[in-house]
């Protein structure tokens, strides 16, 4: 049996003997604050065994009396060197500062943050051009099982949920612009109102909103489950492209899927609206399709149409691209999941603006 932690004082020279653990170290460290004199040196090269609770003992008495540690061989000097490293004051409040100088100290973390994924998601852009350039080039490496996938996930499975949302949103735009237009006797114009809204702006941007909330986080949370298995390295491993088999199916079906959809939520919403006249304001259902086709120009619906594949390419990059970004551990999933659904509704309203802005200026208002 090894014997117990124990020490010898000679000229300057502690020397330890024993075994220097957590189970043998006994009151070794009473019995050292007891001696007198400051040692020079500490020799450790008669040391049996060595763990941290030892390591530590040796590094305090070295670091207190600015003693010399001799004897240690490899692993040992390696494990003293990490405890010197680590042995650092750790800070139990954070530095008084203005609440001014902080306020923006957060926003310009917070717009470094923005930049940095931004730039981020520009070059996953182009990494998803490339691959799609790759399947164009080499259509046999499409993967139709995948794509087919997608498309029940994000399409067929969402049609329940989005046509709910958006008949209780026709029947809302019509009874408040029933409401509204009635203190001028001009109920009729609330047609003009659902029809032009909903098939303009309403439909698809709501739709981008759920499919953001519904599809872009199960993409995050998905390839980041994926990324932590370590699936994503296994696949480049075996010569499969994670660009090819997982990303690129849910970005095209999502560019596809998002104009049948948007078109799909503005007729269940002028549906939602034209229920609601016929019943609150006694507008026939013949009378509402004839004043819609008066009032809505054909151009609301190409607006509509042309705005929905780009939303789903943000709605979907953006969540592949926070899912292929999760690092460490599953928390890491959830704030990825989160980043996706907010980075994605805040990028859809900025195009919006953008669209119609651009829209105004050809003419199409």
């Amino acid at each position: 049996m090894n014997a117990p932690a124990d020490f010898e004082f000679d000229q300057g020279t502690l020397r330890f003997t024993g075994e220097l653990t957590l189970a043998r170290i006994g009151d070794l460290s009473q019995r050292l604050s007891a001696l007198g004199e400051a040692p020079a040196r500490i020799d450790i090269g008669d040391v049996e065994r060595i763990d941290t609770v030892g390591a530590w003992l040796v590094h305090r008495i070295a670091r207190d009396h600015g003693a010399r540690v001799t004897g240690a061989d490899k692993d040992v000097a390696h494990l003293l060197e990490q405890l010197a490293t680590a042995d650092k004051p750790l800070k139990i409040r954070p530095d008084d500062s203005l609440p001014f100088l902080r306020v923006l100290r957060e926003i310009g973390e917070a717009t470094a943050a923005a930049g940095h994924s931004l730039l981020g998601l520009l070059g996953f852009f182009g990494a998803t051009l490339i691959g799609l350039w790759g399947l164009v080039t080499h259509p046999r490496r499409f993967r139709f099982n995948a794509m087919a996938r997608q498309f029940e996930v994000v399409g067929v499975k969402a049609l329940a949920i989005i046509g709910l949302m958006s008949f209780l949103i026709g029947i809302v735009i019509a009874q408040q612009g029933a409401a509204q237009l009635r203190q001028f006797g001009a109920e009729v114009f609330a047609i003009n109102l659902i029809g032009r809204i909903t098939i303009r702006e309403l439909g698809v941007l709501m739709t981008a909103i759920m499919v953001a909330g519904r599809s872009g986080s199960a993409f995050a949370a998905q390839l980041g489950s994926m990324k932590l298995a370590e699936e994503v390295d296994a696949m480049r491993i075996i010569g499969v492209s994670p660009m090819e088999a997982l990303i690129l199916p849910r970005v095209i079906s999502t560019i596809v899927l998002m104009p049948l959809l948007g078109f799909y939520s503005a007729i269940v919403a002028i549906v939602g609206g034209g229920i609601f006249c016929w019943i609150d304001l006694d507008i026939p259902p013949v009378t509402f399709v004839q004043r819609l086709q008066e009032v809505v120009p054909l151009t609301d619906l190409w607006v509509g149409l042309i705005k929905a594949p780009v939303f789903g390419l943000i709605i979907a990059m953006s969540g592949c691209y926070q899912g292929m970004q999760v690092e460490g551990n599953a928390e890491e999933v959830g704030l990825r999941t989160t980043a996706s659904v907010v980075q994605a509704i805040f990028l859809v309203i900025v195009i919006d603006a953008v669209f119609a802005v651009f829209f105004s200026s050809i003419g199409w208002i």
